[in-house]
């Protein structure tokens, strides 16, 4: 799952899951069902605000390195000082969500390093294609919770993105009515798309696309081809 076949996945509308790519149209939140709306960040088009700049300049002291993902005993000690701290259920482990026990990797997968005088505080996680890249996972450490280290993160992918003449990044997915993923539109929602299942295009990102495409999915999910006509 490298190069153009990574490419062409993500851009139907698929992701990565352990070993595997896959798609869905909502998850489940609070009993409800939450319509789901994939991303991407159209790259040439991406322009850091001053938001972006100064969260660039308040961590310019760390030591960011990207390289190929090798899975070590201090990165997973890492997330699993993360995973402690979150309020909300994360994988068990980073070899887990990758790999699910599988011995193999069929993803070219490189990781965002950062250091703060040789201690490993944050990594991020993405797989390679041609013209593209894919978030995968962002974790660090919660002694430096108030240095936005996720979103830091997406931006050094983005500025990987930009140097190696990528096309595109694709964050992950924002969900309707749970908030928590809207963080993925802090790198700059001018340049960023969502993905409408029902045409299978990508559209400019607008909230009020957004507010369409989960009635058009709460209205999939009603619909009973068997009693209406």
């Amino acid at each position: 799952m490298k190069g153009n076949e990574l490419d062409w996945y993500l851009n139907i509308g698929f992701f990565r899951m352990h070993q595997d790519m896959f798609t869905c149209q909502y998850i489940v939140h609070d009993n409800r069902a939450c319509p789901v709306h994939w991303l991407r960040l159209r790259i040439p088009d991406v322009s850091f605000g001053e938001k972006q700049r100064r969260l660039i300049r308040i961590n310019g002291a760390f030591a960011v390195t990207i390289q190929p993902f090798v899975l070590t005993s201090e990165i997973e000690q890492l997330y699993a000082q993360y995973r402690a701290n979150v309020t909300f259920d994360a994988p068990e482990s980073v070899n887990y969500w990758l790999t699910n026990g599988d011995r193999y990797t069929v993803f070219d997968t490189h990781a965002v390093e950062v250091r703060d005088n040789g201690r490993l505080i944050a990594v991020g996680i993405f797989d390679n294609g041609n013209r593209s890249i894919a978030g995968i996972m962002n974790f660090y450490h919660p002694d430096y919770a108030k240095h936005s280290l996720g979103k830091y993160l997406m931006l050094e992918k983005i500025r990987y993105a930009q140097q190696h003449r990528k096309q595109y990044y694709y964050p992950g997915y924002l969900v309707s009515n749970y908030p928590k993923f809207d963080y993925k539109l802090f790198a700059c929602q001018a340049a960023t798309d969502v993905f409408d299942a029902g045409i299978h295009q990508w559209l400019p990102f607008a909230w009020n696309t957004v507010h369409r495409l989960a009635t058009d999915t709460l209205n999939e999910m009603q619909y009973d081809p068997y009693t209406d006509s």
